[in-house]
């Protein structure tokens, strides 16, 4: 996915960029299958789009991709 900057992104662009709900995103961090790389003081999830393809099992994007 060239393109998409290097910073965290929120559930909602996290569930954009991954073709699924909100909802899904958030139900994988209660069900353990992707964590945040951060959380928060409100309470927010931020992730890493590279960190959650990994725990996903789906490869990484390639910087130099076209």
């Amino acid at each position: 996915m060239s393109g998409v900057p290097d910073r965290l992104l929120n559930s909602s662009e996290l569930a954009e960029l991954l073709h699924v709900n909100v909802k899904t995103v958030q139900r994988w961090v209660r069900a353990g299958r992707i964590r945040p790389t951060m959380t928060t003081p409100g309470g927010q999830y931020r992730f890493s789009l590279d960190d959650v393809r990994e725990q996903l099992g789906q490869p990484r994007r390639r910087p130099d991709a076209d």
